[in-house]
């Protein structure tokens, strides 16, 4: 059985940013309540994977500040 591979066309910093940015378009158009809550919990997860990512990328790799 093969895997099927998939070739990214953007980093995954740029994709997370991209997703951010979509969540948070879609949470501003919702009204206060568990779906909005949500969409700003993963933006939140979202922003945290692109710190670790710079923080892995970085040429020194010091513990997060």
């Amino acid at each position: 059985m093969e895997r099927r591979r998939f070739k990214q066309s953007q980093t995954l910093k740029q994709r997370l940013i991209n997703e951010v940015g979509r969540l948070r378009d879609e949470a501003r158009l919702l009204p206060p309540g568990r779906r909005r809550e949500m969409l700003l919990r993963r933006v939140r997860q979202d922003e945290t994977a692109i710190q670790i990512d710079a923080w892995l990328s970085s040429p020194g790799l010091r513990a997060p500040t």
